[in-house]
C-alpha cells in the first residue's frame, strides 16, 4: 500500500520543563523541515532532546516556544494519521497480538470488522501471521517489535515516528528489521523520524541526518545521505565514510 507522506515543519522551537524549583531546557531554536515521504534521523548525546522532538511531532508535548506543523497545520493533539512506536513499545501484555495490532485503529473507533482485517494485513506484511492469538510474552524481542510496527501499519500513517524502537536486540536481528522497515518505507511512502543512538542504524535508515548538540540540544549538522535505500548499502566503503562523518561531527569535528 502507498502512503502519501507528510510534511513536517520546525520553526525555532524550545521546551522548558519547569517542575516549580529548576527549569530544564531540553532543546533550543530547533529548526528543520521534512519533505513528504522522507526517511530522517535524529542522532546526538543522551538528554539532548530527541525525544522531546519526536513527542512534539507526535501531538504529545507542545513546544514553550516556536511553532510544530505537519501539513501546514499547527500539532496541538495527537493526529489519526500519525503513529508512534516509543522506546517501551508500547504494548499491551493482556492483549493478543491482533488486539495490540489493532489497538490504535480501535482508539479511533474503526469497526471491529475493518480493523481486524487491517490488523490481520500488517501482522502479515511483517511476517507474524499464525500468531494473531499469542500474547507478547509468547513472542521474542523481534517479535514484540515487529509487532509494535504492526500496529503502526495498520494504522495507514502518513507520518512514522520512531523512539530507538530496535535498541534493545541483538546485532544481526536489529539488522533484519532495519531492512525491514527500509522495505516498508520504500513500498508505503510515508514520511519516516527515527531517534536513534546508533550511527550505523542512522546512515542506514536516514536520506538526512540530523545532528544534535548537548542539551540543550539544537541541530548543529543536517547532512545529506542519498545512497540510503541502495539494497548494497551497508557493505559499502561509502556507508563506512558516512559513518565516520557522522562521528566527526558527534564528537565535535567540523564538516
Amino acid at each position: 500500500m502507498e502512503t502519501q507522506g507528510a510534511h513536517i515543519s520546525f520553526s525555532h522551537v524550545s521546551v522548558e520543563f519547569d517542575d516549580g524549583a529548576d527549569a530544564l531546557t531540553a532543546c533550543k531554536d530547533v529548526s528543520f523541515t521534512v519533505e513528504p515521504g522522507q526517511a530522517i534521523a535524529l542522532i546526538g548525546p543522551s538528554g539532548c532532546g530527541k525525544s522531546t522532538t519526536l513527542r512534539m511531532a507526535s501531538g504529545l508535548l507542545e513546544p514553550s516556544e516556536g511553532t510544530v506543523l505537519v501539513n501546514d497545520e499547527p500539532v496541538v493533539r495527537p493526529r489519526q494519521a500519525t503513529a508512534l512506536i516509543p522506546q517501551d513499545l508500547g504494548l499491551f501484555p493482556w492483549k493478543t497480538v491482533l488486539q495490540n495490532a489493532a489497538l490504535g485503529l480501535t482508539i479511533r473507533k474503526v469497526a471491529k470488522r475493518e480493523a481486524q482485517e487491517r490488523a490481520c494485513q500488517a501482522l502479515e506484511q511483517v511476517g507474524l501471521q499464525g500468531f494473531e492469538r499469542s500474547y507478547p510474552k509468547e513472542l521474542s524481542g523481534g517479535m514484540r517489535q515487529r509487532l509494535a510496527l504492526a500496529r503502526a501499519l495498520a494504522m495507514d500513517a502518513d507520518l512514522l515516528l520512531m523512539d530507538e524502537p530496535l535498541s534493545a536486540i541483538d546485532a544481526l536481528l536489529r539488522e533484519s528489521l532495519q531492512d525491514a522497515l527500509l522495505d516498508l518505507w520504500l513500498q508505503r511512502g510515508h514520511t519516516q523520524m527515527l531517534v536513534t543512538h546508533s550511527i550505523e542504524e542512522a546512515v542506514y535508515l536516514g536520506q538526512r541526518i540530523l545532528v544534535f548538540s548537548e542539551r540543550p540540544g539544537t541541530v548543529v549538522a543536517d547532512i545529506a545521505n542519498p545512497d540510503m535505500g541502495n539494497p548494497e548499502w551497508r557493505d559499502s566503503m561509502a556507508f563506512a565514510e558516512k559513518c565516520l562523518e557522522i562521528r566527526a561531527v558527534l564528537a565535535g569535528g567540523a564538516r
